[in-house]
């Protein structure tokens, strides 16, 4: 793999790791429903979300799994035909991936997302969901900014 590739990897990977292992915490010592503390404006808060995000499409485990998997697959091609090098983008992706895969695993897994970051004026959620929205930020900005430098956005070459 060339250096950035492995930038992509690496935002990928720790972005899983750190989510599976913040949601496995969250499982073995937080009881569902509880929060650390008890008040305030910012919890750990023990949530099982048996939806997407802010709990919509709830009980919709099946098509959840199908929409995240479709999801990663998305990114892992759209990553693999890219013609640019750009660390924006790349690790952009690379926090996407990392972040639908945590929550992917989550659902086949156990049925639901377990959330836990809660700040009190917003719903619960995750180190994956996190990873996803700065994600979301980079590619913008990307996509505003840098993309224009070379005089276009990028478009995946044809296979």
């Amino acid at each position: 793999m060339k250096r950035v590739d492995w930038f992509f990897v690496l935002a990928a990977g720790l972005v899983l790791v750190a989510d599976q292992a913040s949601k496995f915490a969250v499982r073995a010592y937080l009881a569902p429903g509880a929060s650390i503390p008890g008040e305030g404006l910012v919890r750990l808060t023990h949530v099982m979300n048996r939806g997407a995000s802010f709990g919509l499409f709830a009980n919709q485990t099946i098509p959840l799994i199908i929409t995240g998997a479709i999801g990663v697959v998305a990114l892992l091609l759209y990553y693999r035909y890219l013609p640019t090098q750009s660390l924006f983008l790349k690790g952009g992706l690379g926090l996407e991936l990392g972040g639908a895969a945590g929550n992917l695993i989550d659902r086949i897994s156990l049925g639901y997302v377990t959330d836990f970051i809660d700040l009190a004026v917003w719903p619960v959620f995750n180190v994956a969901a996190s990873a996803i929205t700065v994600g979301v930020a980079l590619l913008l900005y990307y996509f505003l900014f840098h993309s224009r430098e070379k005089g276009k956005a990028p478009v995946p070459d044809k296979p």
